[in-house]
């Protein structure tokens, strides 16, 4: 059969010539054993039991007996832990977990008892976040485009941070604060320059994109004049953000240098000593085998190394730091899980695997070329690797879940497969295209399983429509 004699064509329009190249390299031989599950990259309670993959103490064929597919499966255990290592990390400053990776109810619950505050970068998020009685002082509010409306909610719950990102919101903002009659607490996004390595749509640093105000033009030193200027808005800090999935530390520490360098500008022309810098987050996470990811000790010594060195020379004080994983606490800890519905091999070329999801579930594959790492999750299996295609089943040539993969040539219609680290920004990307419902969100720790997002319905997709 042609699926065991050949590797995938390695560019035939169907994802960025990046992602092509790093299929080949992936491709290039297969696993020494298919079964095996690489501990950096899976949940840090997974494993196989039977030769089934378990997690949380749960077999898969049982999660997918209880609550259907797709699924989505996210291991308490591991999300918890990922939060206290950043705590301990940055034991002298604040962690915010940036909700946009994944939000609902419990993880906000999560996110508040693990003593993290919390990003919101809209007024649904900040509801999820209010509907559990999260602290609003620990609430941080983002977004390029606020609404009055917005706005409006943030100054009348109190949260304990609007980051502003433009002259327009600052006027706004300093307008609804002496309505209210409130001095929030302002923090000003500073757009420093920083060419991120990583993919075009999600870096967020450099002068040529539509968040922050820039430090080489001088707007964010503009904006620092104008939020001084209104008595009703306290500034207390400067934020960035370099971008997202980001795995050399080398931008985070210019990030820091640069921002340090503006906190010392400010004294000097205004007298004013800024009390906090938010270096954001963006810390990447292993998707595939041979992906690095940083170690949140050294990112935390060296940044708090940086910014000491840069005050103490000016004579400031050091700032309390401020850092905004999400990524890499929600990545790590979610798993998808398919049915396979068809195997289909195309002589010659390649064999495409067919499972009840796809982009609706996971856009970015198709979106920016992402790449993951599955497994067959319901069994083990010894049969000879088959280079593999995993695709959704939406009417979309582009509904790729993995581009290039290997999976065993027993691969048989009913098998589950396990799709690893798609813990952040797959839910909370989830669309309905083709009228399909978004999957179930189950949590499962110490061998018990809970929903925690519904399985949508077709009800669900008609609701609204007249």
């Amino acid at each position: 059969m042609s699926r065991f004699a050949h590797a995938a064509a390695p560019d035939d329009g169907q994802a960025a010539p990046v992602a092509a190249t790093r299929s080949e390299e992936r491709t290039s031989r297969a696993p020494a054993d298919l079964n095996a599950l690489d501990p950096t990259i899976w949940p840090r309670t997974s494993g196989r039991t039977g030769g089934a993959i378990t997690i949380g103490g749960i077999d898969v064929r049982d999660l997918a007996k209880d609550h259907g597919t797709p699924l989505y499966v996210v291991d308490e255990e591991d999300f918890r832990s990922r939060c206290r290592d950043y705590r301990s990390a940055f034991h002298d400053g604040d962690v915010h977990y940036a909700g946009k990776a994944f939000l609902c109810r419990e993880v906000a619950r999560w996110v508040d008892q693990e003593g993290l505050g919390l990003d919101v970068c809209s007024a649904g998020e900040l509801a999820v976040a209010l509907s559990v009685g999260f602290p609003p002082e620990r609430i941080t509010l983002h977004g390029n485009n606020k609404s009055v409306a917005e706005l409006e909610k943030a100054v009348e719950v109190g949260v304990g941070h609007i980051v502003v990102d433009s002259f327009e919101e600052i006027a706004r903002l300093g307008r609804l604060a002496e309505r209210y009659g409130v001095r929030p607490r302002v923090m000003i996004r500073v757009t420093v320059g920083v060419e991120a390595h990583t993919h075009e749509f999600i870096a967020t640093a450099h002068d040529d994109q539509k968040f922050g105000l820039s430090l080489n033009s001088g707007a964010a030193a503009e904006a620092v004049r104008r939020v001084l200027a209104l008595p009703s808005l306290e500034l207390v800090g400067l934020h960035s953000h370099i971008g997202s999935q980001i795995t050399d530390i080398a931008g985070f520490e210019v990030a820091a240098r640069r921002l340090a360098g503006l906190l010392v500008q400010i004294k000097d022309e205004h007298g004013v000593i800024l009390p906090e810098l938010d270096l954001g987050g963006g810390y990447g996470i292993p998707y595939i085998a041979g992906d690095e990811a940083p170690d949140i000790k050294i990112i935390a010594d060296g940044l708090r190394e940086i910014v000491t060195k840069v005050c103490g020379a000016a004579g400031l004080p050091v700032p309390r730091l401020v850092v905004e994983p999400g990524r890499s606490i929600a990545g790590p800890a979610g798993v998808t899980l398919y049915e396979v519905g068809t195997v289909k091999d195309v002589e010659g070329l390649r064999t495409y695997v067919s499972v009840d999801g796809g982009m609706s579930d996971n856009i970015r594959t198709a979106l920016y070329g992402a790449q993951y790492t599955a497994a067959l999750a319901s069994r083990a299996s010894r049969a000879e690797p088959m280079l593999s295609r995993l695709v959704g089943k939406h009417c979309e040539s582009g509904d790729m879940v993995i581009r290039d993969l290997w999976l065993p040539g027993d691969l048989t219609p009913g098998d589950l497969i396990a799709v690893a680290a798609t813990g952040a920004y797959c839910r909370s990307l989830a669309n309905n295209y083709n009228y399909l419902a978004k999957p179930a969100v189950v949590a499962v720790s110490a061998g018990r399983s809970r929903v925690i997002v519904r399985r949508e319905t077709e009800d669900d997709l008609l609701r609204g429509q007249l």
